[in-house]
């Protein structure tokens, strides 16, 4: 299939800020116009919504995976260690690969 180019003219800020959407989306700003226009094209509409995650649920998600690691540990009887003693260990790893 043979290919050409769109030339678009956009406020430089609304580029910075779609370029860093894309990016948290994992596309680059191409393969986003090309998403788009194949699914305006074959829905004769906008048929979808993108959105990138907010801070509030990327810190919820984590939250969550915390509690689940706790209860993983709570469940595995693994004794619980200070910041000390987990930095003894990480420590002693190192000075036996030194």
């Amino acid at each position: 299939m043979s290919q050409t180019t769109i030339s678009i003219r956009v406020d430089q800020s609304l580029k910075r800020n779609f370029d860093a959407l894309c990016e948290a989306f994992g596309i680059t700003t191409s393969a986003a116009f090309n998403i788009f226009m194949k699914a305006v094209v074959r829905e004769r509409r906008i048929p979808f919504e993108i959105k990138a995650p907010t801070t509030e649920s990327v810190n919820l998600k984590a939250l969550q995976a915390f509690k689940v690691m706790r209860e993983i540990v709570a469940e595995s009887e693994t004794p619980y260690l200070s910041l000390d003693e987990i930095n003894e260990e990480i420590n002693a790893v190192r000075d036996e690969r030194k």
